[in-house]
């Protein structure tokens, strides 16, 4: 990293309405702090010279108090520092509700790299191209160590943690390129964990998906691994393994043999799959199926899980067909 590396620019520039106000909240409120706090210290350094010891100054009581100074000098600063309390939760609230509308990306964190998967199947290795105007969703997790995915021109960052998802997301709206980082230190290699973030418009954005590749779309990738590990043996119609059925399982309630009810959700499945002999059994089944942490890669993982949520028939009819959303 170089003296010009835009990571130690002092002030990166912003590619969202959502980083302008971040910008204008910090500006905003270290004005407001030098306001409150330098009169404070060239008061202590006046005293500290016009009444330092030996030197001669009338230091007699002037018997004047006034509890309205007293009062404001505290409730003023108080009702301005809750402004921006207001001001700073408006931002965190909004960063943890996405618009139903976001286009949901898939960022896989590795050491010492980023992997990004589209929603119609195109992949980027340190890269992310996003269109302008369009809420995304990442779903950030990590296949290893704890990472941080930080994008400096959006104000955003967030954890990507092994074994467990989190989102952030951002709506750009400045075109151009800009850097992405791991801001987690997470072994030898980190500084080295780096991309771009490149932010297109609508029509750029459609032509590169045209000209990048774009490959299997997740459910059918999906539909490939659920082949090819031989999912279908035990958890197939007509399977002579006593399994439970994948088909419409996603979203559903289950009862587990210790006598809990929990809904099958993306964790649910996630943790199935790679700790099968958890404290997850259902009800009425025997602990037969081997563990896959560590056999199935995570992006693929993902893509198997997109695959079992897509199923409202049975996962055999959808394996030997075409899989539905």
């Amino acid at each position: 990293m170089t003296p010009k590396h835009a990571a130690l620019e002092l002030w990166p520039a912003a590619a969202s309405a959502v980083a302008v106000e971040t910008d204008y909240l910090i500006l905003a409120f270290t004005v407001l702090t030098l306001v409150l706090t330098v009169p404070v210290f060239l008061a202590i350094t006046w005293f500290a010279i016009r009444y330092r010891d030996g030197q001669e100054a009338n230091r007699d009581t002037s018997g004047i108090r006034s509890n309205l100074i007293e009062i404001s000098w505290m409730l003023i600063p108080f009702l301005l520092t809750l402004i921006f309390f207001v001001w700073g939760a408006r931002l965190f609230v909004i960063s943890k509700n996405p618009p139903p509308d976001a286009m949901v990306i898939e960022a896989i964190g590795r050491q010492w790299m980023w992997k990004f998967q589209h929603p119609t199947g195109q992949s980027e290795i340190n890269d992310l191209h996003v269109p302008m105007g369009q809420p995304i969703k990442l779903r950030i997790i990590s296949q290893d160590v704890i990472h941080a995915l930080y994008l400096p021109a959006l104000r955003v960052q967030m954890a990507a943690l092994p074994d467990r998802y989190t989102e952030l997301w951002f709506k750009a709206d400045k075109p151009g390129t800009f850097h992405l980082y791991c801001s987690e230190y997470c072994g030898t290699d980190h500084s080295a964990m780096e991309g771009s973030l490149t932010i297109l418009s609508q029509g750029d954005y459609q032509d590169w998906l045209t000209h990048s590749g774009a490959q299997q779309s997740k459910v059918a990738a999906g539909k490939a691994i659920y082949n090819a590990y031989g999912c279908g043996t035990c958890h197939d119609d007509g399977s002579n393994v006593q399994a439970p059925k994948l088909a419409g399982l996603y979203g559903r309630a289950v009862r587990l043999a210790d006598g809990r009810t929990i809904t099958a959700d993306e964790d649910y499945l996630r943790d199935k799959i790679r700790n099968p002999n958890g404290n997850r059994l259902a009800e009425g089944y025997k602990q037969i199926m081997p563990s896959f942490a560590g056999v199935i890669p995570e992006d693929d993982l993902g893509r198997l899980i997109d695959f079992l949520k897509s199923n409202t028939r049975t996962v055999g009819d959808a394996a030997s067909g075409e899989a539905t959303r």
